[in-house]
């Protein structure tokens, strides 16, 4: 088995100069060799599930060990005040949604947890706490005050800070493809607020300007006939 140390000298092995120069563009950081996303992955897999080692890379404050660090982590085996400590250490939103996706989202307490972040006024902790709103309008919207949700989207999202700004606009987006009475309403708060509206996209992507991604999720549901892929 690998120590910490090994780990994070086959992480410098594995680093590469343009992903590390882009990871810098999009705010990750010095602190971080430049591993290619797929090349974590492999060495996740040869690692395999390692809790006691996850923490220690994440200890690490390397942006490359923390991205590894969350393939390997148990998620049941952390507390609800460690995975809060972790999201506030998050800095840039690459990390932020490797977090979410494979230990967030997988934690038993998420439900608490969501309910947590959604009054907070960290920016990475408003993130995770909109990005969990939106699985659970997905996933079971039961005792979700939608219109309470769009409220605040209408009242906050233009002057939000950029990390939960993307959540609360996914969020928009989410109540306007699969809340058809709330549609309507959901796409005017977008036209209004303009947020994303001059976003780069590339070709054959679909904006994320809330009104274009609605519109374009409502036409494809439409396009493909009930029970077909």
């Amino acid at each position: 088995m690998l120590t910490c140390d090994q780990v994070m000298d086959r992480l410098r092995a594995l680093g590469n100069e343009k992903t590390r120069a882009l990871n810098c563009r999009n705010g990750a950081g010095e602190d971080q060799f430049g591993v290619k996303s797929g090349d974590l992955r492999t060495l996740a897999k040869e690692l395999k599930t390692n809790h006691p080692l996850a923490l220690e890379l994440w200890q690490t404050g390397n942006g490359d060990a923390r991205m590894l660090a969350t393939l390997l982590l148990r998620p049941n085996e952390l507390s609800p005040d460690q995975l809060d400590r972790m999201v506030r250490e998050v800095t840039y939103s690459h990390l932020a949604d490797w977090l979410m996706a494979y230990v967030i989202r997988l934690h038993p307490q998420k439900e608490a947890l969501r309910q947590r972040w959604m009054t907070d006024a960290h920016p990475m902790a408003a993130r995770a706490g909109w990005s969990l709103t939106t699985e659970r309008l997905e996933k079971s919207p039961k005792n979700l005050d939608i219109d309470a949700l769009l409220q605040r989207i209408e009242a906050e999202m233009a002057d939000a800070d950029p990390a939960p700004q993307w959540t609360m606009n996914a969020c928009l987006a989410t109540i306007g493809i699969h809340f058809p009475e709330r549609r309507a309403r959901a796409i005017e708060i977008g036209e209004r607020l303009g947020v994303y509206r001059k976003y780069p996209v590339s070709k054959g992507c679909t904006s994320p300007f809330a009104p274009i991604w609605i519109e374009e999720m409502v036409r494809r549901q439409k396009a493909t006939p009930s029970g077909g892929k």
